[in-house]
Order: structure tokens, then sequence, then C-alpha cells
């Protein structure tokens, strides 16, 4: 949760597994990869009523603690980010955004302030503002692929850890992509009774809740229910009326059954629910692009917004809704894995589904010249079959498999332009269906030769079919716009090479080469004209890394680092597409050429009895090389003068991408006995992000300003007691701040982050 000042009740483990995490590495094949293997991969062979993650639970009845965790990751030849669930207690990170505090080159960011994330690590990801595409960042949540991001919400609850990997993926489970993978690992059931509950209360009247139950059915046989509510919180109000403006209001359970019918196999059925009312966040106002109508001058804790009754009427809500999402996702995987003696079989099915509601007052002023609404009904059925060598002792390593994915939408975009005059001044509504299918096939072999080098490689063969179909705009009053069907159709081969060399018992020196690959897609939003569904192509990226990792000073000091280059093709970057006497629109596009580079460093030092310190540091520059596409800056500059839309296209070659160039962040931790009897934590963390530039070459108001953030927490606790205390506060300093920015038709606005928040946790388990 959010950087903490603690106190925490506990007897075993906190409700979020955050000692255990903390204390042991989420269960892994030691095998040395170019990517790790996934938790379930050990599953299979772990004896029946000893689940990985209940021996981690064990583990945190003692108030003793190792230093450093993810031992087994140091033998890997992979730069992922392994986030413990101590770890993300104390930074607050209670969502997917929050993973960019705690990990190196790593941007995730609300889109326009709605529950939608994009994802960006190293520089690539996908900004996909018509939420109808694939990320280039894949998302997991315990081995499930979402390939949507809008299902990722609502799930960082009752976590054990979270692993942040860089760089094409999809060679030894899943899907490929070209930027990486976020993987979220959630606690599995316990063979004996475990239960807890935490209750989190915070400045403008914010409540968490969290509790769980775990514990056996029958032999071999065990269940876990967890769930979390959230409410409050809201910190922006409306200066006109006074109406305040962000609060939570949601609910997410997740229920799991494990069966070990003997010691060779595992059967784990999971299932999740998740109901999110959310009030969104609404962007300031930094530029106009209409002389007439001056942007409104706002406080930082000030937010705009309306919704006129006709605009009401046709979306079907009343006319009091607030900016906020009414969303509910709900999803059900099997996941099976047996242990034949010489290899491993598993397979996992998954089948999630989301319906989308979302309010949102896009041109961030009370006016009536950008507001929407997004109705989304979809749903994403998976199917993952596997096959691998069952010793990990093996010199040879082996893994095998194939991944179906198959991706149903229907999407109603609707937007009120009334007071958009005389450009637009209308109601609309977009509306279309997207199908999906993908198969690929993959294979992994790690081979390890005399004086501890290891060699590896891998392939992954994707094919990837998508169609938008029956998509239509209609102008109430004016005109209905249909437009012809799209379809694309990719197939590519990707992979990976390297080589490893464990030149000490605590030091490992790699360099791997991967190609990455992502299939293309639509730009399917305000649509007027049928070149604006002209499909983007792929993308793909040949990728170099160096790098090590050591235990300089075993338990005292670990010092990870890599270097890489990505020579990025096709890359797929929101660009502009101008129609006359309407104005610019954003639209998904190839820039043809460009190349990312830069380097990490990870940093956990024990350097006195009772001080822990974790520093991350990212640097990467990005460049275009061949980029052509209208400047939105001056494009607007112009309009703003002559009230006249007129494209200024500019070769963008040898122009900064914008991604943030430094990234920091860290903790330093103090932890004593106090009482004889009594724990105490206390820390700092803090996070530095670099400017960020929205649009290709954004310079001014288009680039987000530079920040930094300080938390802190504290917690107290009996060394072998059921409960736990924690006060904490984030943002400490009150820093204002940007998170991220968006234009609509007349203003260009950034995000606000959070101001300061100072709140107490308490938790309580048996």
């Amino acid at each position: 949760m959010l950087s903490a000042l603690g106190i925490t009740l506990t007897v075993g483990a906190p409700f979020s597994g955050a000692r255990a995490a903390g204390t042991a590495p989420h269960p892994r094949n030691s095998s040395s990869q170019g990517h790790a293997p996934r938790a379930r991969q050990g599953a299979a062979r772990a004896p029946a009523g000893q689940a990985g993650s209940d021996e981690a639970e064990a583990i945190s009845v003692s108030s003793a603690r190792r230093a450093f965790g993810f031992s087994k990751a140091q033998h890997e030849a992979n730069s992922v980010t392994h986030i413990s669930a101590d770890t993300l207690l104390n930074r607050g990170v209670f969502d997917v955004k929050g993973l960019q505090r705690v990990a190196p080159n790593v941007t995730i960011q609300s889109m326009n302030g709605t529950g939608t994330t994009n994802f960006f690590i190293r520089g690539i990801g996908f900004n996909d503002f018509t939420q109808n595409n694939m990320s280039s960042v894949m998302t997991y949540v315990d081995d499930v692929a979402f390939p949507l991001s809008t299902m990722m919400g609502g799930q960082m609850f009752d976590l054990s850890n979270v692993d942040v990997t860089p760089g094409a993926v999809g060679f030894t489970h899943g899907m490929a992509d070209t930027g990486g993978e976020v993987s979220i690992h959630t606690n599995d059931p316990t063979p004996r009774w475990h239960g807890g509950v935490t209750e989190d209360i915070a400045s403008y009247a914010r409540s968490r809740t969290d509790l769980f139950i775990s514990g056996p059915i029958a032999r071999n046989l065990s269940f876990r229910i967890a769930g979390q509510t959230v409410h409050g919180g809201g910190w922006q109000y409306n200066p006109q009326n006074g109406s305040h403006l962000g609060n939570a209001n949601d609910g997410a359970l997740r229920a799991k059954l494990k069966w070990a019918p003997n010691e060779h196999t595992t059967i784990k059925l999971t299932g999740h629910w998740m109901q999110d009312d959310d009030q969104v966040v609404t962007g300031r106002p930094v530029l106009g692009f209409v002389a007439s109508q001056p942007i409104p001058q706002l406080g930082y804790q000030q937010a705009q917004w309306s919704l006129r009754p006709q605009f009401a009427q046709m979306i079907g809500r009343p006319a009091s809704l607030m900016p906020r999402e009414h969303n509910t996702l709900w999803g059900a995987d099997l996941d099976m894995g047996h242990d034949f003696g010489k290899v491993t079989l598993s397979t996992i099915s998954a089948y999630e589904t989301e319906r989308i509601a979302e309010y949102t007052d896009q041109d961030a002023t009370a006016l009536s010249t950008g507001d929407t609404y997004r109705n989304i009904v979809a749903n994403v059925f998976s199917q993952e079959v596997r096959l691998r060598n069952s010793s990990p002792g093996d010199r040879l390593q082996w893994d095998v498999g194939a991944f179906y994915n198959r991706t149903r939408m229907l999407q109603n975009y609707y937007f009120d332009f009334t007071d958009y005059l005389p450009q637009r001044g209308y109601l609309s509504e977009t509306a279309f269906r997207s199908t999906q299918q993908s198969i690929s096939e993959y294979g992994h072999l790690s081979y390890r030769l005399p004086y501890h080098i290891t060699l590896f490689g891998g392939l992954n063969h994707t094919l990837d079919q998508r169609a938008l179909l029956g998509l239509s705009t209609q102008h109430f009053g004016i005109n209905d716009k249909q437009f012809n069907n799209e379809s694309t159709l990719s197939a590519q081969v990707s992979g990976v090479l390297g080589v490893q060399w464990q030149a000490t018992k605590g030091t490992l020196l790699y360099f791997k080469t991967s190609k990455g690959f992502k299939p293309g897609g639509f730009t399917a939003n305000n649509t007027v004209s049928q070149a604006q569904l002209a499909p983007f192509e792929p993308e793909t990226v040949l990728a170099f890394e160096a790098g090590f990792k050591s235990d300089l000073i075993p338990n005292h000091l670990r010092l990870n680092a890599a270097a890489f280059y990505d020579d990025y093709h096709g890359q797929q970057v929101v660009g502009t597409f101008l129609v006359p006497s309407y104005g610019p629109l954003s639209q998904i596009v190839n820039a043809p050429k460009s190349d990312i580079w830069g380097f990490e460093t990870s940093i956990e030092a024990h350097p006195l009895p009772h001080v822990f310190l974790t520093q991350n540091l990212g640097w990467e520059r990005g460049t275009y090389q061949v980029f052509n596409n209208i400047d939105r800056g001056r494009t607007n500059a112009y309009f703003a003068r002559t009230g006249i839309w007129k494209g200024f296209y500019d070769s963008f070659a040898g122009v900064d991408s914008g991604i943030p160039k430094l990234t920091l962040n860290g903790e330093v931790d103090y932890r004593s006995d106090v009482f004889t009897q009594y724990n105490m934590e206390g820390g700092v963390d803090w996070m530095y992000r670099d400017s960020q530039a929205i649009t290709p070459g954004g310079v001014g108001v288009y680039r987000l300003p530079t920040y930094f953030l300080l938390g802190a927490h504290v917690t107290f606790r009996p060394k072998n007691g059921p409960w736990s205390v924690t006060a904490y506060a984030s943002n400490i300093l009150n820093r204002q701040y940007a998170e991220t920015a968006g234009n609509a038709s007349t203003t260009y606005f950034y995000i606000p982050g959070p101001p300061r928040f100072i709140g107490g946790r308490m938790s309580l388990t048996y």
C-alpha cells in the first residue's frame, strides 16, 4: 500500500502476504533461460499439501528476515524486476499504475484519468485511446494473459508478488510482444487455516478494506477467498458548486480451489469478480484552441465538468451523473499440471469478460465541447498447453507449447460537441464490432556447458487475424455515416539467443539478442473518414541486452545492472489525422524506424544492522529515425490564430521520442526490536520522473514536467502476535504534478496526480 509509517497486527502473514513475499521468492524453475519461467512451472512438482505460497506464509511467523529475497532469480539471464508484497505495501502500490514507483524505466499511465491504463517498459508501449487493440506490454494475472488492458482493473489485492519483465517475450509461455510483460501473482490456498482482515483509513475519507480466509476442505483439497472494497478519497472539487470528484467505490472478490490428488498432479480453479464505480479524475486545461472560448484558470485540486440533460438522455444515464466508471469485470480459469517423471504437462484455460461504461469530460471545462461516454462489451478466451522437462538439474532444459487467444468486442462511443460552434455543434455516436484470434507456437532450449556457461535460445511463431466490422458514425440531426469493414492478417517469427556465465557463486554475466513482434490493429473512435480506419501495421524490435547480477557481499550488498539497445521498426505511435473543416483527430500510425537505448541498475544494501536500502535507477533515450506526421503544436497554434485548420507536416527524423530519460525510485527502512517482544519498522521512499513528451517532438505544454515524490511509513507489531498497526504518508511534500496529459476538441489538458495523503492501517490475522 502507500508509503507508510507502519503498524501491523499479524499471526502468520498480513492479508496481502507481505512478510511472506519479502522473505521468499515466488517458486521458480531454477534453470537459466532467456526469460524467467512462470510460477506454475514448479507447482505440479510440489508434494500434495505443500503449496509454494503456504511455505512462504509459514515463514512469516518468525520476525527473522533475510535482507534480500528472490535469490534464485539471481541466476537467471534477464533483467526482471521482482517486487515483493512487502514492497508494494510500503510504497503504497494498490493498482497497476503504482508499479512505475517500484521498477526502473517503467511508465504506466491512466488514459485521460480513467481506469484504463497504458503500459511502457524501456520506452516500448502503446497508447491505446480506442481500447480495442493489444498492448505492446502483455499483462498477466496468475499466468492468465489479459490482452485488453481495461481488464486489469481491481486485480491488485491478496498478492504474493509482481514481476516486471522488459524486452521481447513469448518464448516460454503466453503471447509474444515487443515491450515485455507485467505479471501479477496472487496468494494460493493453504492446507492450514489462515485468515485476516486489514482496514486502511486515510485523507479525504478514503477507506480500503481487505480480507481473506484460506484452509482445507478435504484431504489434499484447499480453498482461498479474498476480497477488497475501496471508498472515498475524492480530492478534486468543482469551484462552481463545491461538489467533490474522484471518490472510489469499488469491490472485488477472488476465490481459488486447489486440489492435489497425488504428489505429481495439481489442479487449480480460480474465479474473480470486480465492480468499479469509481469517479474519474478530471484534467486541468493548460491550452485552449478556440479564441472565443478561453480556458478556465483552475487551482491544482479544482476541476470543471458538465452533463447536458440531452446527452444524459441519449446515453441512458441520470442527469446528475459525474465523471465516473461503471465497470463489471469477471472471469475464471482452470490451471492443471502433471509430472510424468521425465516431462511435465501443464494447461491453462481462461475466460475473461468486461462490461465497461465510462463517462469522462475530456475538454476539462464546463462547456459541452468534449463530453464522452463509452460502452464496451468484450470477452476473451485463451487456451495454453505446455510441455517441459521435469528435472531442473538436467544440463538440457526445454519448453515447448502453444497458445490460442480469441477476443470479441462491441463498442459504442458517444460525444457531446454541442458548444463547439460552428465547427461541430452536435451529438454523435460511433459504434463498431471487432473480432480477433491468434495462435502461437513457441519453444525454448538452454544447455549448461562446462565452466558454468549456459547457452539458450527460443522461437515464437504467431499468426494473428483482426477485423473491424460495421463501424458507423451518426451525427444526430445531420448525417449518418457507414464505413466499410477493415481486416488485417499478420504472421511473424520472433526469437531470442543468448549466453550466460556464472563467473562466481554470486556473480552472473549474460548477453542476449531478441526479436519481438506485436500485431497491428485499428483506430476506432470519433470516425468521420474511411481513411481513419486503415489498419496500422505490426511493429517489430531487434533488441540487444548485456547485464550482470551480483551479490557482492552476501546478504549485505546486491548490485544488478543491464544496458540495452532496441532497433525499432514500425513503432505504433499516436499521430494526427487532419480532417478539413473538422479538425485534427488522433490516429495510431507507424513510425518506420526508431531506436531506444539506455541502462538500468538495481541496488539492495544492508549496510548497518537495522538499515535496509533499495535503489532503482533507469536511464533511456529514444529517437525517431524515419517518421513524417502532422506537427500537432503548430497545427493547433495556426487554428487558434486564424480559425482555419491547416496541417503542418514535419519530418521527425532525429527528434527525441519523448520518453522520460531518468527514473529513480527507492526506499530506506529501519527495522528493530523494541521492548523485547515487539518489532518496529519505519522507512522513507521516493520517486523521481524526468519530463515526458506526450506528442511526437512535443515541447512546452506538450511535455509533462519532471516531478519528485516522497513518502514514509512506520509499522509496529508484536513478534508473535496477531496484529499490526501502520501509519503512512504519500506525497509528503504535497507536490503539484501531472501524471499524464491528453487533448479533446478544444483544449489540451494535464491529469493531475494526488496531493498529500496521510493514513493509518490496522491488520489482524490468525
